[in-house]
């Protein structure tokens, strides 16, 4: 039962239980007891068949410390059981079940089904030969629940305040469950856990994940994907063309290679037509990746011409008011100042009590009383329900969420000038249009058009938000104009690439919610003085006078082979004069410094008590790093700063210096 947004109570066939949280551990009923609340909550998972055989115990019964194995190859796991063996695994054709939206009414086994457990079954006799001769007790066909991403499904809803959830375990419950309740309960007393569980958050998933008919098929993908190898960059294959584009068509009839984000397609890169679309398709490397030569050029045109990327899929809400209520509420959540001269834009960040990233966004003021905020487009939910939490209920606010509303296409380059000054017949020049900045205009026969002086990568350039009847349009004469410029389509991967390059974070790989702008070199994104109060302020002031614990780093790897090397994708281990300090978060090849480029934050472990201290630009500046890839240690340079000078003519790599190369 629920109450302007907040839990009550329950409902049940004994009578009517009063409380102020509920937490939903239903496993394959979580779905439907999530939608028979008076305000539905969606959780999104599906039951599918799950096999594993029992035997009687051994003549010399196995020992309850027994090691597990896992044979990922054949697809089982062994372990003991009551002296015997227990095996189960993941088969490559699994069994969704509970089809048609009711699950059984309690826990009892399925049908046994010999045919289809029977390649489970010669793996298993393959590793151990000897259960020929064991007497099998039974096969055993249970339910058991999987998620759209194969990570389990925790935290509170985003629609109903005091909803808890901790569901979807993935086959994984008894190795999960200490760790997701300390972390649920974490949540529910502090109101956040102790470590950062965003990929397992509810709200990283929205409505749209949970038709019974994405989830039945995405199911059948991920079941099989749990003992697969999952080389970097690996996109679900199911449940695809969900939220596109108006532009998907035309794009993808040039070329486009799509990855999917919180349902939504985007462009990872453009084949050009003398390539083998289906090699490319199929290529799966820890290695230099067949797309390497294609993301180099669109990357160079981004540098020397003006590229076109469509980055549509971007969370975008509106906050307005009558008053002056919508610039004081955003002056409270976010730690920059938001009382601007309209048209010009902020980045921001909208922290929580710790001074941590609950988002990272920018702000464009459209009028003294209304406000455009752009955020990731897996902040979707999540971002929507922190504001809401906020907001009062009985205000003149007004928040919608126009992501829908608006076509985004990114134009970058130092020709997206001249691009749009034809098109618009407007100066855009830095004098008439400054950076960071905002104005509605025209852009062919199409009007309205918000255009942005910033590009999300640090490269010049322009974000043009426009209304969706407009957009086959616009980009029509932006593509016409621009191909005496060079113009071309560009993917996320040159993005990638440039943000890496230029030391930008993103949140959701380099932030999250305890990660504080002090940390992350951010200062300037940070008004502790603007005249109010801000939700994290008091935490910053308590950090910026003790000092951080961590701090984001760039490395340039020095003798890393791009063509033979394993490549660093994320998560590899940082080494600070032979000594553990951190890992890095996202990396990419930097195309203009012909080296491999990572970003991470760096900790300072006492040698003698392995407690942390203060991390101070002395400290990163001293030290000989390491970047440990797949077992193998490359030396790399440690930057503070992003390397700001570019090469005007191609460099053998040995001919560059790397410490000679500073900047601010």
């Amino acid at each position: 039962m629920v109450r302007k947004g907040q839990v009550t109570g329950v409902e049940t066939d004994k009578g009517q239980i009063q409380c102020h949280y509920f937490v939903n551990c239903a496993g394959q009923w979580a779905y439907e007891l999530g939608l028979s609340n008076e305000e539905p909550v969606s959780i999104p998972l599906h039951a599918c068949e799950h096999f594993y055989l029992l035997t009687r115990p051994w003549e010399t019964p196995l020992q309850s410390n027994t090691p597990t194995i896992v044979d990922a190859d054949g697809r089982i796991y062994i372990r003991n059981w009551q002296g015997g063996i227990l095996s189960g695994g993941f088969e490559k054709n699994p069994k969704p079940i509970f089809t048609e939206g009711k699950n059984q009414l309690e826990i009892q086994n399925l049908q046994e089904d010999w045919d289809h457990f029977e390649p489970l079954l010669s793996s298993l006799l393959r590793r151990m030969p000897e259960l020929e001769t064991m007497e099998i007790m039974k096969l055993v066909n249970c339910p058991e629940t999987f998620t759209p991403d194969m990570r389990c499904i925790m935290g509170e809803s985003p629609s109903v305040r005091g909803y808890f959830v901790l569901a979807g375990m993935n086959s994984a419950g008894l190795s999960f469950g200490g760790g997701a309740g300390r972390y649920l309960a974490e949540w529910m007393v502090h109101g956040y856990p102790s470590e950062s569980v965003w990929e397992l958050d509810l709200k990283r998933f929205g409505a749209l994940q949970s038709s019974r008919t994405f989830l039945r098929h995405r199911v059948m993908e991920v079941m099989p994907l749990l003992y697969d190898l999952k080389v970097p960059r690996w996109d679900f294959q199911t449940g695809r063309q969900l939220r596109t584009s108006p532009l998907y068509d035309r794009l993808d009839a040039q070329g486009a290679r799509w990855m999917e984000k919180h349902g939504f397609e985007r462009p990872k890169y453009f084949v050009p037509p003398d390539k083998d679309l289906l090699a490319l398709e199929q290529s799966k490397t820890f290695y230099k990746p067949d797309w390497f030569e294609i993301v180099e050029s669109e990357v160079k045109c981004c540098k020397e011409a003006v590229c076109v990327i469509d980055m549509s899929s971007f969370t975008k809400f509106e906050i307005t008011s009558t008053g002056d209520q919508a610039l004081e509420i955003l002056q409270y959540l976010f730690s920059n100042d938001l009382d601007v001269p309209v048209g010009h834009i902020v980045h921001t960040g909208m922290l929580n009590e710790g001074g941590g990233y609950e988002n990272d966004c920018s702000i464009a003021r459209l009028s003294k009383r209304s406000f455009f905020m752009i955020s990731p487009t897996d902040q979707q939910v999540h971002c929507w329900a922190w504001l809401k939490k906020y907001m009062p209920e009985d205000s003149n606010l007004i928040l919608e969420d126009v992501t829908w509303k608006y076509t985004a296409l990114n134009l970058i380059g130092p020709r997206a000038v001249d691009v749009l000054s034809e098109l618009s017949y407007a100066p855009m020049t830095p004098d008439h249009f400054p950076s960071l900045f905002c104005k509605e205009m025209s852009v062919g026969y199409a009007n309205g058009i918000r255009v942005m002086s910033m590009t999300h990568t640090g490269e010049p350039g322009f974000m043009l938000y426009i209304p969706i009847e407009y957009a086959l349009h616009v980009y029509n004469e932006v593509m016409s104009v621009g191909q005496k410029y060079g113009i071309r389509n560009a993917g996320y991967y040159a993005l990638r690439s440039l943000r890496i390059e230029k030391f930008f974070a993103f949140w959701g790989q380099d932030l999250n919610t305890l990660t504080t702008p002090l940390e992350c070199g951010r200062e300037s994104r940070v008004k502790l003085d603007k005249g109010m109060d801000f939700i994290g302020r008091d935490a910053l002031l308590q950090q910026k006078q003790n000092g951080v614990y961590k701090r984001f780093t760039m490395f340039i790897l020095d003798d890393h082979d791009t063509d033979l090397d394993l490549w660093p994708w994320w998560g590899e281990p940082i080494y600070r004069n032979g000594q553990y300090v951190g890992k890095t978060t996202s990396s990419a090849y930097g195309y203009t410094l012909e080296r491999h480029v990572c970003l991470g934050f760096v900790h300072n472990f006492s040698e003698d008590t392995g407690e942390e201290q203060v991390v101070t630009a002395d400290f990163i500046n001293r030290g000989e790093y390491e970047i440990d890839i797949a077992g193998h240690r490359f030396q790399a340079k440690a930057k503070l700063y992003p390397v700001t000078s570019l090469f005007t003519h191609k460099r053998r790599k040995d001919d560059v210096e790397l410490s000679d190369l500073h900047g601010k």
